[in-house]
């Protein structure tokens, strides 16, 4: 399908055999494979199987000398059969059943965790977040949205954290909630919405990117909020400071596409000038529901912008490098190399300035980040890691 809200076309879904959907889980779990690599490699070889078996080259092609770890079969089947016990399901990327709007972001995660109801995640959804030490008028306005957004047809997500997070899944618990959590689907986050988890938990959704067992740490929060935003329609920021985490899924929102809402508050408030900023940016005011529905209503009555492409073909030979040899491939990789540094720089802006095709770009740039020379960005932005010991070529 392809997204209404960005117009990206998502992975075509379809049912993996067993095997397959455990090679992708190996993939995703693999050295170095980052969500943009791992989509890359299902596009150029076609099976998480076929990726798998192409990582050491391409790592070694990328400039690495030490081998590239790949994630053991048993250790995915472990991570299976840990999800399996709490109750949970995995999803990879292309199966039937992962996230349909969440698969069109550039960056969807290779694979996703869902303990609930999953079929919620396909459904129209509204995302709402905002400030952890919320006001009570916050609080009580969060949870009154949240209640009418779903009486009129919307899943709300958030974060599940405390204040706003936790006021908007109470007021949508009985129309259907889904908390996009930092950690493992298994894992309670903060211990004061344990309650709340074990009713989410029952009788909505909860979803995430990260395997069972993962305590959240702060460097899983910006990469919980990306998905927050992909998988709504929009966002509506209730409270925020002008350096909180609700700004950054705003911004993520943004990136994919996504519209942004929040609501207004005093200027003498520190949390409500994140959202005053927002409105000043451009956002959608909100001062009820009524205000998020109805543009949102006119975007799910959009047509379809363009046709999904047709699935890859299982065990399809990729393209080989555009290059006329291994001498042309290597002038290639050191010009891409000579144009990297350490501040990003976008994938559009190299392909200008090195002439390349964008195939042999963006292979030399998958081969360059499998050897762990290389780091994505927001906004389809790439650095060189400069340390040696980024470079993967270190003693273990």
């Amino acid at each position: 399908m392809t997204d209404r809200a960005t117009g990206l076309a998502a992975p075509a879904s379809q049912a993996l055999p067993q095997a397959e959907k455990l090679a992708r889980l190996r993939l995703a779990r693999s050295e170095n494979v980052g969500p943009i690599t791992f989509r890359q490699l299902l596009e150029r070889y076609g099976s998480g199987e076929a990726a798998l078996a192409a990582l050491p080259e391409l790592a070694r092609r990328g400039g690495r000398t030490r081998p590239i770890r790949i994630c053991p079969a048993g250790a995915a089947e472990d991570e299976l059969a840990a999800l399996a016990a709490c109750g949970a399901d995995l999803l990879v990327l292309g199966e039937a059943g992962y996230p349909p709007r969440l698969a069109a972001v550039e960056d969807a995660p290779p694979a996703v965790s869902l303990l609930g109801h999953r079929h919620l995640s396909a459904q129209p959804i509204v995302a709402m977040v905002g400030a952890r030490n919320a006001s009570a008028n916050g609080r009580r306005l969060a949870q009154r949205i949240a209640g009418d957004l779903g009486a009129a047809g919307f899943v709300v997500a958030s974060g599940m954290a405390r204040g706003i997070d936790a006021a908007a899944h109470q007021g949508a618990l009985d129309s259907g909630t889904l908390a996009v959590v930092a950690g493992g689907v298994d894992v309670v986050y903060p211990e004061e919405n344990r309650a709340l988890y074990q009713e989410i938990a029952a009788r909505g959704l909860v979803l995430s990117e990260m395997p069972p067992g993962t305590v959240p740490q702060s460097r899983h929060f910006p990469r919980r909020n990306r998905l927050i935003s992909g998988l709504s329609l929009g966002v509506v920021v209730v409270e925020a400071t002008l350096r909180s985490g609700s700004l950054i899924t705003a911004r993520c929102a943004l990136e994919q596409g996504r519209e942004v809402f929040a609501v207004p508050g005093s200027p003498l408030d520190p949390r409500a000038r994140g959202c005053n900023r927002l409105l000043r940016d451009g956002a959608g005011l909100v001062e009820s529901a009524e205000d998020v529905v109805e543009v949102l209503s006119r975007i799910l009555a959009s047509p379809l912008r363009e046709p999904a492409p047709p699935p890859p073909v299982p065990g399809a030979r990729p393209a080989e490098l555009p290059l006329s040899d291994e001498a042309a491939s290597e002038a290639a990789r050191a010009a891409v190399e000579s144009l990297l540094g350490p501040t990003p720089v976008t994938v559009d802006e190299l392909a200008r300035t090195s002439g390349l095709a964008l195939p042999v770009l963006q292979q030399i740039l998958l081969e360059l980040e499998l050897a762990g020379r290389l780091e994505r960005h927001p906004g389809q932005k790439v650095a060189l890691i400069m340390s040696p010991a980024g470079a993967g070529n270190s003693p273990e």
